[in-house]
């Protein structure tokens, strides 16, 4: 656990060798890596963490007051304690905040993998309205619902990220957590749509990059991923067969091989530029 006077952030850290960063996405905490950490075959040292609201990291936002700033400097300090540089990786929400990371460049990064960030921004600067307009569509109608009072209403978003009955065929205890957590989620929701990408910003971070996303996932939550793909100016990319949105669940296999190469590629290239 890191100590800060604004409230306590999660740091959990095991095995060795070169560090990993894991950062989940809404409605997580740093045990969401579990499945993918066993398949990493004991050849990393992995650091895990939660966002803001979730698990023991204490909430710093407000509706009005969630400016993506306040996730970063999270991240930034779970960074500086592990003792950087790092391999910074981040899944959903996670993503996008780690992103956010690379953007400002505060601390050191070795490389970075982003797996179905929901970067919506990116959609709107490039002219991709539909599939803008189909992720406000959910979130407005997910949290309308939830004001109304409907107890499962993230159930919406969940679904639409990993289709139909995802949200059902979870686990009880998963589902209680996400409706527990779910005003947390709302506000990661507003922080999304306030953080501005552009194409010159995402051609300026220079650490080598991969991005992911599942083959069977929303449309518009892959086509915001080609985007930062084909835009961030160091990067790979990969869908995982068979897999959707929840990949790190599902198909922690795949990610973790994935992972590895690119954590490997990218330390033989530092050792190569030195």
């Amino acid at each position: 656990m890191i100590y800060q006077t604004p409230g306590l952030i999660d740091y959990q850290e095991t095995g060795s060798g070169p560090t990993i960063v894991l950062v989940p996405g809404s409605c997580s905490t740093g045990a969401a890596w579990r499945p993918v950490m066993s398949h990493l075959q004991d050849r990393f040292r992995c650091v895990t963490t939660s966002l803001l609201g979730y698990g023991g990291t204490a909430e710093r936002r407000m509706p009005g007051d969630t400016e993506i700033s306040l996730e970063r400097e999270i991240i930034e300090s779970v960074i500086r304690r592990a003792g950087g540089p790092v391999h910074l990786v981040g899944h959903s929400f996670g993503g996008l905040v780690a992103l956010a990371v690379a953007l400002r460049g505060r601390v050191p990064l070795l490389s970075l993998t982003i797996a179905e960030a929901p970067a919506v921004d990116i959609l709107r600067e490039t002219g991709e309205l539909q599939h803008y307009e189909t992720f406000r569509s959910m979130s407005r109608a997910y949290a309308d619902a939830f004001r109304r009072g409907e107890s499962e209403a993230i159930a919406r978003m969940v679904d639409f990220y990993g289709g139909e009955g995802t949200f059902a065929g979870w686990p009880q205890r998963v589902r209680d957590y996400a409706v527990e957590t779910t005003p947390a989620n709302l506000l990661d929701w507003e922080s999304a749509y306030g953080f501005r990408l552009t194409p010159a910003a995402l051609a300026a971070v220079k650490v080598p990059t991969l991005v992911l996303w599942g083959e069977n996932s929303h449309p518009a939550a892959r086509r915001a991923n080609e985007l930062l793909s084909r835009l961030m100016s160091r990067t790979e990319h990969s869908d995982i067969s068979g897999a959707s949105h929840f990949m790190i669940a599902t198909h922690p296999m795949q990610f973790a091989d994935l992972l590895i190469r690119h954590v490997e590629r990218s330390s033989l290239e530092m050792t190569a530029a030195r």
